[in-house]
């Protein structure tokens, strides 16, 4: 009897990326292929890429550097490339590395399998990129596609493909196209068929989940249906933490432009949605952020951010800001850090500015920072930016915390790792517990990126829920 092919999945990018590769992973596994660990082992490796920093690309192109002496050693093991980078390069990546056997962008994932089926038959290599996901097909859209979930507990769930924004640094618009919008009952059906499978965590994903629906409405109303008056990504969060067996809904990413009173009293209001806002601020200078075209001053900023946190009890908030724009000046360091230190977050990601070509920033060469300049920017955005989460975690010391246990940790086996409602990192020792179960913690130390404790209890499952989704159709 003959043994199955394997496969190897690595991802480079965010979360919409993560998902992608695991509807890939469930169409090589329902291809007949099998799962490994090791690229090493596998016969077919697919890299899912990202684009939006130039260091991803290094890794990319890296990666298939060290592939290549594989290939020569092995030549029937084939080599995919597909995401945001495939989608932006395109035909570059056979010029670039020429032992790769497909390349497929962010709109196709569907054909997959299909591609290195053809590709080994017909010994040749191929690149499909297609300008947008097809949308009038229910074959080929994600929902409709077989997944292998990296974790049972836990799950995402794209409610919305594309940009419709037109930020200068930004390359997403480019390779995910324009936004289209999942209906909200065929999201439900996906997170209910997932909670059916043992998942009790869900993560909306979309590049801009606050404008999600805006599509759906302007449809309705070109057709003459009756339209909703209140936003639908308001009513989506109550309906997928309506869902049976759920019992966390979380989200990424909102624009602080698109954020809404509604959304503030769905978080507030819906029992399941968990106190986490990912509020992406780029800079605390007005100039930079006319400039990077985000559609918001630093002091409407802050007021949204007020708003929600009178609003959400113990509202955790985190954040991205680039340092390093073209133009920028020590005023608008200042700027930032005076913003990013009014706002306290919970934690921040921040980024030197990384120029993609095609966007509107890379062409503004003749006004790039000097990247030593840049370097200790950073680096003093990164004090601000860890004290702010030094002392919301010492706050936290003594509470008790409910997490779901991720396993253990990385660096001391005997520490189990558990997320927060806040998305917080929590190690503590305890006895075994089932990854994917759930426990009370509490905290009794704290640092910039984790917090320590010690098991109080394990959580008993929720009874039945008999609330009924807002929306059915």
């Amino acid at each position: 009897m003959t043994e199955p092919r394997r496969f190897f999945v690595r991802t480079f990018g965010c979360q919409m990326n993560e998902y992608d590769s695991e509807r890939i992973a469930g169409l090589l596994e329902a291809d007949g292929l099998v799962a490994t660990d090791e690229a090493g082992d596998a016969d077919v490796v697919v890299l899912n890429t990202c684009c939006i920093r130039e260091n991803a690309d290094n890794k990319l192109y890296g990666t298939l550097g060290h592939l290549k002496s594989e290939k020569e050693r092995r030549p029937d093991l084939q080599i995919m490339v597909a995401g945001c980078l495939a989608q932006k390069d395109r035909e570059v990546v056979l010029e670039r590395a020429g032992h790769v056997d497909v390349v497929l962008g962010t709109h196709n994932v569907h054909r997959a399998a299909e591609l290195l089926q053809e590709s080994r038959a017909d010994g040749r290599s191929i690149v499909e990129i297609l300008e947008e996901t097809v949308i009038d097909d229910h074959d080929r859209f994600p929902s409709a596609l077989p997944l292998r979930r990296e974790v049972p507990w836990a799950a995402w769930a794209t409610i919305q493909i594309g940009c419709d924004n037109a930020c200068a640094f930004c390359i997403v618009p480019a390779v995910r196209g324009r936004e289209i919008s999942r209906p909200v009952a065929d999201i439900v059906r996906e997170v209910a068929a997932a909670a059916r499978d043992g998942v009790t965590e869900v993560t909306l994903l979309g590049q801009n989940v606050n404008s999600y629906g805006r599509d759906l409405t302007l449809a309705a109303r070109h057709a003459g249906e009756p339209t909703r008056v209140r936003p639908l990504f308001a009513e989506l969060l109550r309906d997928v933490g309506a869902v049976d067996g759920i019992r966390r809904v979380r989200f990424t990413s909102p624009h602080p432009k698109d954020i809404r009173p509604e959304t503030i009293a769905a978080m507030a209001e819906a029992p399941e949605v968990c106190e986490h806002l990912h509020l992406p601020l780029q800079s605390g200078s007005d100039r930079i952020l006319a400039a990077m075209h985000r559609g918001y001053t630093a002091e409407r900023y802050l007021e949204r951010l007020a708003a929600a946190r009178a609003a959400i009890d113990d509202l955790a908030v985190t954040t991205d800001i680039i340092i390093g724009f073209p133009g920028e000046t020590e005023d608008d360091v200042e700027r930032t850090l005076e913003v990013a230190a009014e706002a306290a977050y919970d934690s921040a990601y921040p980024f030197i500015y990384s120029p993609r070509a095609g966007t509107e920033a890379a062409a503004m060469v003749d006004q790039f920072v000097d990247g030593d300049v840049v370097a200790d920017r950073f680096e003093r955005l990164k004090v601000v930016l860890e004290r702010s989460a030094l002392a919301a975690h010492e706050r936290r010391i003594g509470r008790v915390e409910e997490v779901l246990v991720e396993g253990p940790s990385r660096k001391d086996p005997a520490v189990l790792t558990g997320r927060t409602r806040q998305n917080k990192l929590l190690h503590f020792t305890a006895a075994h517990l089932r990854p994917g179960s759930y426990a009370t913690v509490r905290v009794t130390g704290a640092a910039p990126h984790h917090l320590r404790g010690e098991l109080v209890d394990v959580v008993a499952p929720p009874a039945h829920k008999t609330r009924l989704p807002l929306l059915v159709g």
